[in-house]
């Protein structure tokens, strides 16, 4: 239980509190939400400097990191929904949690092949939550700032989010293509060796089953 994987629990515990505080019927209800929220967004990359920074990574953190910030995410994008049920809301908000199962699922499917380091999390990837992250805040302040719209600059930069969810999509799926077609991988190195003809895993090679 190391400080980072702390600071992860910590991130699960704010999903109830994100909760509680947008349904407040209270004036600051969207403000402190949105502060809840970037809160949270503080503690995915403070605990992701001090495991590098005090060489505290492990396989349990690794796990639960993203699974904290996927779950934050969608809670967050289904409030807003809910708030605000216009396709145009909704339409990013489909988009943005399908990917993330999509992703998720591939990614598990590469992990069971030994190849997971080709649909590692990418930069593009890390721009990708930074918008989505910033549009979720701007959303859910739902107020003037400044003479800024926070609604018309929040949806902007969540399509924005959108382009680059899809467009890392198609690059994951580009990268684990060989593994998802036999016929392109089947007896070519770092192909389809341990999957067995039905398409599922089968003996992996030792250099697989240390990575």
């Amino acid at each position: 239980m190391t400080t980072p994987t702390l600071l992860t629990f910590a991130r699960l515990a704010l999903i109830p509190v994100l909760l509680l505080v947008y349904y407040l019927p209270v004036p600051w209800a969207g403000p402190a939400a949105a502060a809840v929220f970037a809160a949270a967004g503080a503690t995915d990359w403070l605990d992701g400097y001090l495991a590098r920074r005090l060489n505290q990574t492990s396989p349990f953190g690794a796990f639960l990191d993203p699974v904290a910030d996927k779950l934050m995410v969608a809670v967050a994008l289904v409030l807003l929904v809910q708030t605000h049920p216009t396709v145009w809301m909704a339409l990013p908000a489909a988009v943005i949690i399908g990917r993330e199962i999509a992703v998720s699922a591939l990614r598990e499917w590469m992990a069971e092949l030994g190849s997971r380091a080709r649909v590692a999390v990418s930069l593009l990837g890390k721009y990708k939550t930074a918008l989505q992250m910033a549009a979720i805040i701007l959303l859910l302040y739902g107020q003037p700032l400044g003479g800024l719209p926070t609604q018309a600059a929040g949806l902007a930069l969540l399509y924005a989010a959108v382009a680059l969810t899809l467009w890392s999509m198609v690059l994951y799926l580009r990268a684990a293509w060989p593994f998802l077609t036999p016929q392109q991988g089947e007896g070519s190195e770092g192909g389809m060796e341990g999957v067995d003809k039905a398409g599922g895993p089968n003996k992996m090679m030792a250099s697989d089953r240390r990575e």
